[in-house]
């Protein structure tokens, strides 16, 4: 096995992954079953780009000779039924994972393993970009309070009223 150090930050990386997939899965499914398909929607969109990173995480321990670890989350997820407290869980992680990638792709680089640590500095920018869109919805949802996640119900209602039901002809 090539780099052993990198191997075990990149599976160590795939917990971190593995743990925000989870989470943001399950605001998905606790915002779209509240009707505020937006935001539901935008978790659903980041914990798919989450997974991409385990996706690549795991081919590059494979290309190093590595064995990849799944199913060890972090920290098991966490029973937040608030918008607003999902946005804090959502931007503290992703404020974590920027601190860890970027201290990791140091560190890969003093073991000569170049290609992991264009894997972090590739991945701690995802992060920051997921950060900016949290950070956005936190905002909005600070100044437009309720009235933002109502108008999410809203046009969801709207949409599927508009809908033939099943059965009748479009």
């Amino acid at each position: 096995m090539r780099h052993p150090k990198s191997v075990e930050l990149l599976n160590r990386a795939i917990q971190e992954e593995e743990t925000a997939l989870h989470q943001y899965m399950y605001f998905h499914f606790v915002l779209d079953d509240m009707g505020y398909e937006g935001l539901a929607n935008i978790f659903k969109r980041i914990a798919i780009e989450e997974m991409k990173h385990v996706e690549a995480f795991a081919e590059r321990i494979l290309f190093l000779g590595g064995e990849v670890e799944l199913g060890k989350l972090a920290k098991p997820v966490e029973k937040i039924r608030e918008p607003i407290e999902m946005l804090k869980w959502a931007m503290a992680s992703e404020s974590e994972a920027i601190e860890l990638y970027s201290k990791w792709a140091v560190e890969v680089i003093k073991e000569r393993d170049i290609g992991t640590e264009q894997l972090f500095k590739k991945v701690a920018m995802d992060e920051e970009r997921h950060y900016e869109i949290f950070e956005r919805e936190f905002f909005n949802l600070q100044k437009f309070g309720d009235q933002y996640l109502a108008q999410q119900a809203m046009e969801r209602s709207r949409r599927i009223g508009s809908q033939p039901l099943g059965g009748e002809e479009k």
